[in-house]
């Protein structure tokens, strides 16, 4: 049995799928806060039980039988979520769960800039001190992230953020094609993976060259201070929490923590993933 938390989420559910693929229906379970959302998939045949970072006691019983336990990171950020993590490790511990993975992150460290690398630091630090077989998938970062600080240069032209640094952008498709293939193949990776990256590390000043040549159109880069990018954030009613995490991604970037590009993907998914110009223009056709 391979349970996956988060199962309605972006990584969580193609992951899922992609498992749906190569084994059978009722060898693999979901953790999900609200099982209408995953009705589809008991549809399936595939195990859907209520889990509650919030009661552990659920996540003892969501995580019942597993042989293997894909922990997707929270969307929290901070104690929180550290917490969270530590809440389902010591359930899946009291649940007698044979493996762990857990989707880190490229630049995981207790000195990154950026607060959720350290989170993922921490988290890691948990998983170690269990005694369990467990496996940290370092993906990079999300090319989801970058087509959201675009969002707004895609009407404008003019992609007015702060100063930053190369980042191996990486798709959502092919880390849960990754994931799957890891969880698969038990002994591949103890301990952290190396990095999951995409093919290449872009600066945003190539981002605005991609996106001018996929629409024809001219894009500027416009650097903002960060102390101007915060108020910005802010006044659009972002909480401040919220804005200093998007502020360390950049400050982060600028210290090379992302930079890293490494063949594994590849290797796992057994073709190039996809470029940031294929996930712009198949999110800007959208």
């Amino acid at each position: 049995m391979i349970i996956v938390t988060g199962a309605t989420g972006k990584l969580g559910r193609r992951t899922v799928e992609r498992l749906l693929e190569r084994v059978p229906a009722d060898r693999v379970g979901v953790s999900v806060r609200d099982p209408r959302k995953a009705q589809d998939l008991a549809d399936r045949g595939v195990r859907v039980r209520q889990g509650s970072f919030d009661d552990p006691d659920t996540l003892v019983h969501a995580f019942e039988g597993a042989e293997q336990l894909l922990l997707v990171s929270l969307d929290r950020t901070g104690e929180e979520c550290v917490s969270g993590h530590r809440a389902a490790i010591d359930a899946a511990v009291k649940a007698e769960v044979g493996r762990i993975l857990y989707t880190s992150q490229t630049g995981a460290a207790h000195d990154s800039r950026f607060p959720a690398c350290r989170d993922h630091a921490r988290t890691e630090d948990l998983l170690r001190a269990t005694g369990l077989p467990w496996t940290a998938l370092r993906n990079g970062f999300y090319a989801a992230s970058a087509l959201q600080f675009l969002e707004s240069a895609r009407h404008t032209g003019d992609i007015a953020l702060p100063a930053d640094g190369p980042v191996a952008w990486t798709g959502h498709d092919d880390l849960a094609e990754a994931t799957a293939a890891i969880i698969l193949d038990e002994g591949r990776f103890d301990g952290p993976t190396p990095p999951l990256t995409g093919p290449a590390a872009l600066d945003f000043d190539t981002v605005a060259e991609i996106a001018s040549q996929a629409t024809g159109r001219p894009f500027t880069r416009t650097v903002v201070p960060d102390d101007a990018f915060r108020e910005q954030v802010l006044a659009h009613g972002v909480p401040a929490p919220i804005a200093d995490l998007l502020l360390g991604i950049f400050d982060a970037a600028r210290n090379g923590e992302f930079t890293t590009v490494d063949p594994t993907l590849a290797e796992l998914i057994g073709r190039e993933p996809a470029t940031f110009r294929s996930q712009l223009d198949h999110a800007w056709a959208e």
